[in-house]
């Protein structure tokens, strides 16, 4: 369905981290073909750890299941699966590039990418840049968990990330599970321009949590209009507003320290 350019978007992203749990892929699989609220639910994935002896094949043949009813990206843990955010003299740019030729070699093509832990830094958005992707990285809000210092980038609105690998798109993520809940029942709650919901997929293990989100997204479906991260990627286009990635960066190394 086509969109006008001052639609007040709202989208939905999945951090996909335990798709070899048959519990957790089953649950996300149904949620997904659901669909709450009428929002496509946008797969970011982590890629099989190379240290875990995480079977490919079945890694293959799930993500494959999602991608055929969403849209598809690139989600990187670089420490462990366990373990979201890199270790110090950790080159995270080069992890992701390695990453992205591994989807490439398997016929895999994802358009959108997040660091785990919200984890980024110059390396990393060239390399997103590179690569292609539209960055889901950056937040609206610093992650109340994150130590003070740490590295992460911040970001109002959807921008044109200008990088040494490129410029990307980055539609930041805007609201986790609990922040949406209260959003959506208190006047005024929504002022983004694109409303940008993240969840992980062992979320919806927790009965009460996936309760609260469903009952979240179909408030949301009532406020905003329902889409996904590939179409406002492209329907916004050429009408984002550039930044250079020193102008977001926050935290250690960067501008704008904490």
């Amino acid at each position: 369905m086509p969109h006008t350019s001052d639609t007040r978007y709202a989208v939905v992203s999945c951090h996909v981290e335990r798709i070899l749990a048959d519990d957790v892929f089953a649950r996300l699989l149904h949620f997904a073909r659901d669909r709450p609220g009428g929002f496509p639910i946008a797969a970011l994935i982590r890629p099989p750890d190379p240290d875990a002896a995480e079977d490919e094949a079945e890694w293959l043949e799930r993500a494959r299941q999602l991608i055929a009813i969403g849209p598809f990206g690139h989600h990187t843990h670089w420490t462990s699966p366990s373990h979201a955010r890199p270790r110090p003299g950790d080159d995270a740019g080069a992890r992701v590039l390695r990453e992205a030729t591994w989807f490439e070699e398997r016929d895999l093509t994802p358009t959108l990418f997040c660091g785990g832990g919200w984890y980024t830094d110059a390396g990393v958005a060239a390399a997103v840049a590179a690569s292609g992707y539209a960055d889901c990285t950056p937040r609206a809000r610093r992650p109340g968990y994150l130590p003070l210092g740490a590295p992460w980038a911040q970001l109002d609105a959807p921008a044109r990330v200008e990088t040494t690998g490129g410029v990307a798109a980055a539609i930041p993520t805007t609201h986790s599970i609990g922040e949406l809940a209260r959003a959506v029942v208190r006047p005024g709650g929504l002022p983004e321009p694109v409303v940008h919901v993240y969840f992980h997929d062992t979320d919806l293990l927790e009965v009460r949590r996936r309760s609260v989100l469903i009952g979240a997204l179909r408030l949301l479906g009532r406020r905003r209009r329902a889409s996904d991260l590939d179409v406002v990627v492209a329907n916004l286009g050429a009408t984002l507003s550039s930044v250079p990635f020193g102008g977001i960066a926050r935290g250690e190394g960067s501008d704008h320290p904490e």
